[in-house]
């Protein structure tokens, strides 16, 4: 844990001012959840919480299933960082905070595909995205599930890939619903 040299004092409703620069170092948007910790010696964490990072084991088998049948090399991520990835080296992207023009294209709430000539990375340095698609859960923004373009050529044609892209993020916001 790092210090910060911050000393905030609670009002009297209990509530606690995160500062503005370390909401914006650490991501932190209005209205997102943060999950309290606290230890036997008093410490008291906030932790961003990520709805979407409990289903993370599903969603590794879920890139996977599609990877292997069709062929698409498949990135799932929360708000913040990609959480599953196949067809992909797992070291390029696991874990690895998103381009902040991903995060604009999630905020969109729409599917996105790129232009003839336009290119987006879902992670920097990551490859070219094919398609993405917000993962959406009662109402909130909870991630997005992306295709990547590889040096093959997919065997999947684009309004199939950007079907089945849809079909992933539609299908991961329900399981998080229930």
């Amino acid at each position: 844990m790092k210090a910060t040299g911050i000393v905030r004092r609670i009002d009297d409703l209990g509530r606690v001012v995160i500062p503005k620069e370390i909401r914006r170092t650490m991501r932190i948007r209005e209205g997102d959840p943060l999950e309290i910790y606290t230890d036997r010696e008093g410490e008291v964490i906030f932790k961003k919480y990520s709805p979407i990072g409990e289903l993370a084991q599903f969603a590794q088998q879920y890139a996977e299933t599609l990877s292997k049948t069709c062929g698409l090399s498949v990135v799932i991520c929360d708000r913040d960082a990609v959480i599953a990835c196949a067809g992909v080296p797992r070291r390029d992207y696991a874990d690895r905070k998103l381009t902040a023009e991903a995060e604009r294209i999630i905020e969109n709430r729409q599917l996105y595909s790129p232009a003839e000539g336009e290119a987006l990375s879902v992670v920097e340095g990551g490859a070219q995205v094919g398609c993405l698609m917000p993962i959406i859960t009662e109402g909130d923004i909870a991630g997005c599930v992306a295709s990547v373009r590889t040096e093959e050529k997919s065997a999947v044609a684009p309004e199939i890939e950007a079907k089945l892209i849809q079909t992933a993020a539609t299908f991961l916001g329900k399981q998080l619903e229930s």
